[in-house]
C-alpha cells in the first residue's frame, strides 16, 4: 500500500538508526529508493504469524545485532505484533492491551465499565441473544466483525425482516460470534493522538461527510473528509476528555491512535472504535497538510525514539473521495476541467482515476483530491461542489 511505503521511507530517514524489514511480499515489490536504505529484509509466507515474525527478527539479528524497536501501520498487524515484541523483549504495546484495541466488543466492554460513553454492543453467537439485544436497543442496529478495519463487512439492519435475510445469510457461529451495536444516530468524527508515558500531547479531529456507513451502503456517494482549522472550541472538549480516558483503559502508553466518534443530534457524544495505530484513507495526509508537518515521518520517530513535538494546525484541510457510477471499469471522468478552473489553486494532492482502470473494492473510492486554505468555509464549500461536479464513469 502507498501509505505503508511513505511510513517506510520516513523511518528510513530517521538519524542514527539501521532499518530492516520484514514482509510477506518480496523485497523486488519495494520502490528501487527503498530497497537500497533497507540494511536486511527478510520473506515470511504469513505477515500475521507472530511466530514467524519473531523467526525473522532472529535471524535478522545474527547479521544486524539485536532488535531495538518493532512496528507497523497496519490494523490487521497490531495484535501480532505485539505477541512479537513480548516474545523478543522488546517495548511497545502489550499483547493485551493491543487485543483490547483490535477486538471491538472487547473495547466497548472496557470503554463502558470505564464510564466512556459508547453504543451499547452484543457479541453473540446464538440467535436467541440477538433477538433479546434488538428488543432493548430498537432499530436500526449494526453488524460487523469483532476485528475488523476499514468498514469490511459491516451493515445496517432496520427491521426484523433484514434481521432474519442477514441470519439466513450469515448464519451465527457460537465458535466466532458477530458483533452487534446499537445504530448511534448524528455526525461521525475522527479524533487522531499522541499519548506518550501515557501523557496527553497532541490531537486532532476531522468530520465525515456524510458517515463512513451511509458511503458503504450507497455505492453512488461521493464523500468527503474536513478539518476544520479551529478546534479548540467548547464543542469538542468533551470528546478530548473522554477520548483521552478511553485510550487510558485500553492500555495505550505511548502510541498514535486513530479514533471513530459520534455527537449526537442533542449533543452527546459516543465512541464507536479506536485503533492503535496512525490512520487509514488518507488521514496521515490531511493531518500533515493542516499542520504543516510530515505524519509519515513524525509517527515513526514516536515509535523509534518516543519523541514527538505536537505540531500547530494552521489550515484547514480537506479531501473528496471519487466512486465510480455503474459496472465495469473506469471509463471516463467528467468534470475536471470545472473543478481544476474553480479549486486548482488549493488542490496540494490529487490521484485520479484513470481510464481503464479496474474501480476500487474499498469504501475510499476509485480516487481523490485534496484541498487546503486558510478558512474553514472556503474548503467546506469547495468539497461540497467538487463531489456535485466530477464524475467517475464505468462501462
Amino acid at each position: 500500500m502507498d501509505a505503508t511505503l511513505r511510513f517506510l521511507s520516513g523511518t528510513a530517514g530517521l538519524p542514527g538508526i539501521r532499518l530492516s524489514l520484514i514482509s510477506q511480499d518480496p523485497a523486488e515489490r519495494l520502490p528501487d529508493h527503498l530497497r537500497h536504505r533497507l540494511d536486511g529484509h527478510y520473506r515470511i509466507d504469513d505477515g500475521l504469524d507472530p511466530q514467524q515474525i519473531v523467526d525473522a527478527a532472529r535471524k535478522l539479528a545474527r547479521s544486524l545485532g539485536p532488535p531495538a524497536r518493532m512496528f507497523g501501520p497496519l490494523e490487521q498487524l497490531q495484535v501480532s505484533l505485539a505477541q512479537a515484541r513480548e516474545a523478543l523483549g522488546l517495548p511497545g504495546l502489550s499483547a493485551e492491551a493491543a487485543l483490547r484495541f483490535r477486538d471491538k466488543a472487547l473495547m466497548k466492554t472496557v470503554l463502558s465499565k470505564a464510564g466512556i460513553p459508547c453504543a451499547r454492543h452484543l457479541l453473540a453467537g446464538e440467535e436467541t441473544a440477538v433477538r433479546g439485544f434488538v428488543e432493548t436497543v430498537g432499530f436500526p442496529i449494526v453488524v460487523k466483525p469483532p476485528a475488523g478495519a476499514g468498514g469490511k463487512n459491516t451493515f445496517r439492519l432496520n427491521r426484523n425482516a433484514d434481521l432474519d435475510a442477514f441470519l439466513r445469510s450469515y448464519p451465527l457461529d457460537p465458535g466466532s460470534p458477530t458483533l452487534f451495536e446499537e445504530f448511534v444516530q448524528g455526525t461521525e468524527y475522527s479524533f487522531d493522538s499522541v499519548v506518550i508515558g501515557g501523557r496527553r500531547i497532541w490531537h486532532s479531529i476531522s468530520e465525515y461527510q456524510p458517515t463512513p456507513l451511509e458511503v458503504l451502503e450507497n455505492g453512488w456517494i461521493q464523500w468527503c473528509v474536513m478539518l476544520p482549522r479551529d478546534i479548540g472550541g467548547s464543542e469538542f472538549a468533551p470528546i478530548v476528555d473522554a477520548a483521552f480516558a478511553g485510550l487510558a483503559a485500553l492500555g495505550m502508553q505511548t502510541g498514535f491512535s486513530h479514533m471513530e466518534w459520534f455527537r449526537t443530534p442533542d449533543g452527546r457524544i459516543a465512541i464507536s472504535e479506536v485503533g492503535a495505530r496512525p490512520p487509514g484513507a488518507q488521514f496521515s495526509s490531511l493531518i500533515s497538510y493542516a499542520h504543516d508537518v510530515d505524519i509519515y515521518s513524525l509517527w515513526p520517530r514516536l515509535m523509534v525514539f518516543d519523541e514527538f513535538e505536537p505540531p500547530v494546525r494552521r489550515y484547514a484541510v480537506g479531501a473528496a473521495y471519487l466512486r465510480g457510477q455503474g459496472a465495469g471499469l473506469v471509463r471516463h471522468v467528467s468534470g475536471l476541467d470545472t473543478a481544476q478552473e474553480r479549486y486548482g489553486d488549493l488542490v496540494v494532492e490529487a490521484r485520479l482515476p484513470a481510464a481503464g482502470q479496474s474501480p476500487s473494492d474499498s469504501y475510499e473510492g476509485d480516487g481523490f483530491v485534496i484541498l487546503r486554505h486558510e478558512k474553514t468555509e472556503v474548503i467546506e464549500n469547495a468539497l461540497r461542489d467538487i463531489v456535485q461536479i466530477v464524475r467517475v464513469e464505468l462501462g
